[in-house]
């Protein structure tokens, strides 16, 4: 299949180095209403430019539409290729409400197209293998949830972007901008949440709207209490690993981005020896991404896209759907909610 890139910034070069890495997809074309910056792009991946967002979907060739503009500048162009007949993969957040993302399901249903995001954290043996072992009950009652990003940016990266650090565009800060793919992978494992109570701040950065730290109080739908911890004000010489943490009457898992550090179980099976063979950390490690955006490598976005082919070909809704996608969005502006009314509980 075909694919063609909305947008050249940062996060269009991952997905361009995931493409012409996948298995199923071919990079065929790029978008930016800047010529010059389209053309930049276009010859740095060999591959044609647009400045017309009706050209490049009106080209017969293409199949598929990937979206890296701002968060908060997804509804136009996702509606757009939708209604062009393209299926759409979209990165995170999806939109930036859930207002805004049930448009897009609709209008992918109503074109019989798919609508998917980018969650590619999920992709992560470790996640699997996380997931897998709450399927399995294996943690007995879940009793404690942790999903945890202390990460740092600094003035320098709110300030490199207009839109960064604005509710209309970033659609929130050390949440919805950096925390949303531990938040997803907190719900993806866990499951849905009942209501929360939240605080937040912006506590070490200028001129921006949005917070830079924040933490909520879950309580889940399965019986779990939660917490999640989100910000871009901790610094670190090597960045602090994302964290999502189970613990359960029988068992804890504690995962730091795609390592376990804790793997333990009243009752073992065989399934463990490959996990502290193959998935477990043995020393403390910098965090992807955690300091520098440009180090998250593009393999989970190579394995993402991979999954959103074989879905349309096999004629059925990929593992990160658009109704995927917008859980965590949900729930991240039920904890804006929260915290903007002094920590109401707020149902999710």
């Amino acid at each position: 299949m075909k694919f063609a890139i909305i947008g050249t910034g940062m996060i269009a070069h991952f997905h361009a180095k995931a493409i012409q890495s996948m298995t199923g997809g071919e990079l065929h074309a790029c978008f930016n209403r800047d010529t010059k910056k389209a053309d930049s792009f276009a010859t740095e991946y060999g591959i044609q430019s647009y400045s017309d967002l009706n050209a490049i979907l009106a080209d017969s060739e293409l199949d598929v539409v990937t979206i890296a503009t701002p968060s908060g500048a997804h509804c136009e162009p996702v509606l757009a290729a939708l209604n062009a007949g393209k299926h759409v993969i979209c990165e995170k957040p999806l939109e930036i409400t859930p207002e805004r993302i049930d448009p897009l399901i609709t209008a992918a249903n109503e074109n019989g197209v798919v609508l998917a995001a980018i969650l590619n954290r999920r992709f992560n043996p470790s996640v699997v293998a996380l997931k897998e072992a709450v399927s399995q009950g294996r943690f007995g009652k879940l009793s404690l949830v942790e999903a945890s990003v202390k990460w740092f940016r600094d003035q320098a990266y709110y300030d490199s972007a207009a839109w960064r650090g604005t509710w209309a565009l970033d659609g929130g800060g050390a949440l919805m901008n950096q925390s949303i793919h531990i938040i997803d992978q907190l719900l993806h494992v866990v499951g849905p949440v009942k209501r929360v109570s939240a605080s937040m701040d912006c506590i070490a950065h200028e001129n921006i709207e949005v917070e830079d730290t924040a933490v909520a109080i879950l309580e889940f739908e399965c019986g779990a209490k939660g917490v999640i911890q989100g910000s871009t004000a901790c610094y670190s010489s090597t960045g602090h690993p994302a964290e999502v943490n189970i613990c359960g009457d029988k068992g804890s898992a504690f995962l730091a981005d795609e390592s376990f550090k804790v793997w333990d179980f009243s009752e073992p099976t065989e399934q463990d020896a490959g996990v502290i063979a193959e998935l477990m950390t043995t020393s403390e490690t910098a965090g992807l991404g955690a300091n520098d955006p440009n180090a998250i490598n593009f393999i989970g976005h190579q394995k993402n896209f991979e999954e959103v082919v074989a879905a349309i070909k096999e004629g059925r809704e990929p593992s990160v759907s658009g109704n995927e996608a917008r859980k965590a969005v949900a729930l991240i502006c039920a904890i804006y909610e929260s915290a903007k009314n002094n920590g109401r509980w707020v149902l999710v």
